[in-house]
């Protein structure tokens, strides 16, 4: 194993690192008592969860997700909760599993890139901002995950283009391992995409099936919305080597669920950036135009020269959260392709109460491609991708 290790630190995520607006000291009163009550709340049923299991003999896993990067840097993710001895990582299972996995706190991961070691660097800990702690402010062989078990580190090592493997290790316990796709500079086209009712069918408007299809369908019976896997195949073929990025509000509980979704259905592969639900004093929980709003910049600032495609549906606020970025970054968005729901997908308490449950198409100088399927986009979109090919 090579003796020099990689440098990295913990990401600036926004739970990390919120703006003068979002801090908790700013807030009302009310609002931080009662943040204050549930992240409290949260924090105990962790605690008693984790006495419970390790009473049953679990104890900590790593669960690793498909990492990103540039030819400076890279992404890494993962999280480390309780399971009994004989778990494996990454196994497909029903939503409701995934959504009780009990987080195991401050757990120490040793990491790798190819068998290269990381060097981390850890920072503080507080409720309502995080400072640098100098007591901790030293290189380690070793990352500590946080308080709700997820380790969210920036490799800067340069690495060549192309799928690597990160390697994660926790005592007791074999190594796991999870892709990490290195995006080279000369991809001038990426897509982000939406998963829910963008490519799989999970009728998110109408809450209670949203809720069934998350938690107990069986994953290998969740449908792909028809075509889009064709669409997805042929921009590929359109611009090679362009990366695909899947952005959802589903919580990182179900990535294996998602990421199996997207293998059997011939899906191009590529990294999940998914959210975080459990709630922290600081931030709370970000609302899923946020968390997409939030994740589609730090893609923008890592790939400054990248054009992206965008693809969501009008079930939620796609339009919206996309007409936003294309504002926000003029010349910077290709296309955006809208997958528009059928009644019967958006149909809830809202038409009940004669009011719509989707979205309106994004007001931009973008071009806006809508359908049905994604046959029906294909048809218009690629024509005019063909034209802009970089």
């Amino acid at each position: 194993m090579p003796t020099v290790p990689i440098p990295a630190r913990k990401a600036a995520t926004t739970f990390d690192t919120p703006s003068s607006r979002e801090r908790l000291e700013v807030k009302p009163a009310f609002t931080r008592v009662i943040r204050r009550t549930l992240t409290g709340t949260f924090g105990i049923w962790s605690r008693l969860s984790a006495l419970a299991v390790r009473h049953l003999g679990w104890y900590p896993r790593v669960e690793p997700y498909v990492g990103y990067g540039t030819s400076d840097y890279s992404r890494l993710i993962c999280r480390t909760v309780y399971a009994p001895e004989n778990a494996r990582p990454g196994e497909v299972s029903r939503g409701i599993r995934g959504m009780l996995t009990v987080p195991a706190p401050r757990t120490h991961v040793q990491a790798s890139i190819d068998d290269m070691p990381l060097n981390t660097i850890q920072i503080g800990d507080s409720e309502v901002y995080d400072k640098v702690d100098r007591t901790r402010d030293l290189s380690s062989e070793y990352a500590v995950s946080d308080s709700a078990g997820y380790l969210d580190l920036v490799a800067e090592h340069r690495l060549e283009p192309g799928i690597h493997r990160v390697s994660y290790s926790v005592k007791r316990r074999k190594p796991v391992s999870a892709n990490l796709y290195t995006i080279p500079a000369s991809a001038k086209v990426g897509i982000i995409s939406d998963v829910d009712d963008t490519i799989m069918i999970t009728q998110a408007p109408v809450l209670w099936k949203a809720a069934y299809n998350l938690l107990f369908l069986n994953p290998k019976k969740k449908a792909s919305v028809p075509g889009m896997s064709v669409l997805f195949t042929r921009i590929a073929d359109l611009f090679p080597g362009a990366p695909f990025f899947y952005l959802s509000t589903s919580p990182w509980n179900v990535e294996s669920s998602i990421r199996n979704f997207i293998t059997d259905h011939g899906f191009p592969e590529g990294p999940l950036l998914l959210r975080d639900l459990d709630p922290r004093p600081k931030t709370f929980v970000p609302s899923g135009p946020q968390h997409k709003l939030e994740f589609a910049e730090q893609l923008m600032a890592d790939f400054p020269d990248m054009k992206f495609i965008l693809v969501g549906d009008d079930g939620q606020k796609d339009p919206t959260t996309y007409a936003t970025i294309s504002h926000r970054y003029p010349g910077r968005v290709l296309a955006i392709a809208i997958r528009q729901l059928s009644p019967k997908e958006s149909s809830g308490l809202a038409s009940v109460a004669g009011l719509t449950s989707t979205q309106p198409m994004p007001v931009t100088d973008v071009p806006v491609f809508t359908g049905t399927t994604g046959s029906n986009i294909l048809k218009t979109m690629l024509p005019y991708l063909k034209e802009h090919v970089v």
